[in-house]
């Protein structure tokens, strides 16, 4: 193979993009909403400190965050099921920028208010967990089922690329130009995205669908409970979440080494790894074995965190950071094509709240351990102590479900039969409806 064949087969793959308009438009929207959304997850947790002082606060917004994102992660996964999740996604998106408005005037404001942060926290929470089913339940119906990995793939490169620029700009916008224009960008980027969803194509509910009610709820429950590799998948990836995700210690550990510039790109070295891996993923295509590669990979995410938080050199955290971030990346990638490849399309937006819980809830209560624990003990022992308890977790994980290490997409009864009925019945071409 020449060098050039080899680069070319590194490269992201965009058969997804070329053969979908529907998911170019929902790729922009969300890379548009993303860059905004980083810079409103950057200055949250500052101006919390910055009116607080304290590291609890701080930890507290993934408190406020954890009951919405419960309640309405599971909820909207059967919302997405039941309606047009076009219609959803662009609803929730309005919303959320009705809540960045909230939070620009309060920042304006001569003395900004502690509770304000809290409640658009709490709520926007709610809309975020009634959101993501539907753009997940979504793209297995815009995309064909052999483009699935490389989609999961195209949307990963989106959102590291907001997740590298997005805080990189937050460090500078907070500290020359003030919270209130953090939030005023994302405020546009929530206009833009909206504008572009209204283009895409209507989605409405299958006609086998169940329509939205706890009965629904716990059908995709059971379903979940059904199959182990999918437990897997959500039990390790919430595990590295929990114990090893230090990000609301990162404007403390910036203070610890005498290195407050760095805090923008703290929040911006662990996109910026996924970043990496997401414009080399062209080899994820040739992997099979998926549940390996989950685990493999959030262990290697804990050992990274536990050096980040035992160096004392601010290069080095960042490198480390930086190298949890790829290690992050390629576990989602695989959780991804798992998910897409296997899940029915009547089942796939309860799932997709289900795996909302799995990646989102983790952090959420992540950051009120790494509060917790910073102020019991200090912010590095926070941050290295739970990077090891991931490995170990993951571990114990793995030695107990089986059915996510022997996992592989070419024979696993799941995939064979989705590929079967995608192949059977291949989606109509879209009619866009505004």
């Amino acid at each position: 193979m020449s060098s050039s064949s080899r680069l070319r087969s590194l490269l992201p793959d965009l058969a997804p993009w070329r053969a979908s308009a529907d998911f170019r438009r929902l790729w922009v929207a969300g890379l548009i909403t993303n860059f905004g959304s980083f810079l409103t997850f950057v200055a949250l947790p500052v101006q919390m400190k910055a009116l607080t002082g304290s590291a609890v606060a701080v930890g507290a917004i993934g408190a406020v965050e954890l009951v919405p994102l419960v309640v309405f992660g599971l909820y909207g996964g059967a919302l997405a099921d039941a309606l047009d999740k076009r219609k959803l996604i662009v609803y929730t998106e309005a919303g959320q920028g009705v809540l960045c408005a909230g939070l620009l005037v309060n920042a304006l404001l001569p003395h900004p208010a502690v509770w304000p942060l809290y409640a658009v926290a709490g709520l926007s929470a709610a809309l975020g967990a009634v959101q993501r089913p539907a753009l997940d339940s979504l793209t297995p119906r815009i995309v064909a089922h052999e483009h699935l990995p490389a989609a999961a793939s195209l949307n990963s490169l989106r959102w590291t690329v907001g997740g590298v620029a997005g805080p990189a700009l937050a460090g500078v916008a907070v500290a020359y130009a003030g919270l209130g224009c953090a939030y005023a960008v994302d405020l546009v980027t929530f206009v833009v995205s909206v504008a572009l969803g209204l283009g895409i194509a209507a989605s409405p509910a299958a006609h086998e669908a169940a329509k939205p009610s706890l009965r629904s709820i716990a059908e995709g429950a059971r379903y979940a409970w059904s199959r182990k590799e999918l437990l897997g998948t959500y039990a390790i990836d919430l595990a590295a979440m929990f114990f090893a995700m230090p990000l609301a210690l990162l404007p403390f550990l910036a203070d610890e080494l005498d290195a407050e510039w760095s805090l923008g790109l703290m929040y911006a070295s662990v996109p910026a790894g996924a970043l990496l891996v997401s414009l080399t993923s062209g080899w994820t295509s040739r992997i099979h074995r998926h549940g390996r590669m989950v685990a493999l990979a959030a262990a290697c995410w804990g050992l990274a965190m536990a050096a980040a938080g035992a160096v004392h050199n601010v290069w080095l955290v960042l490198l480390f950071l930086t190298l949890g971030g790829c290690c992050d990346m390629v576990s989602g990638i695989f959780r991804g094509a798992i998910w897409d490849q296997t899940i029915p399309d009547e089942l796939r937006g309860r799932l997709a709240g289900i795996e909302l819980l799995s990646y989102s809830v983790g952090p959420t209560l992540g950051q009120v351990r790494a509060g917790g624990m910073a102020a019991w003990t200090t912010v590095r022992t926070s941050i290295w102590s739970g990077g090891l308890i991931c490995v170990g977790a993951v571990g114990v994980l793995a030695a107990f479900l089986p059915k996510l290490m022997t996992y592989d997409v070419r024979t696993n009864e799941h995939a064979v039969r989705m590929r079967s009925a995608r192949a059977d019945f291949p989606p109509a071409p879209p009619v866009t409806v505004t």
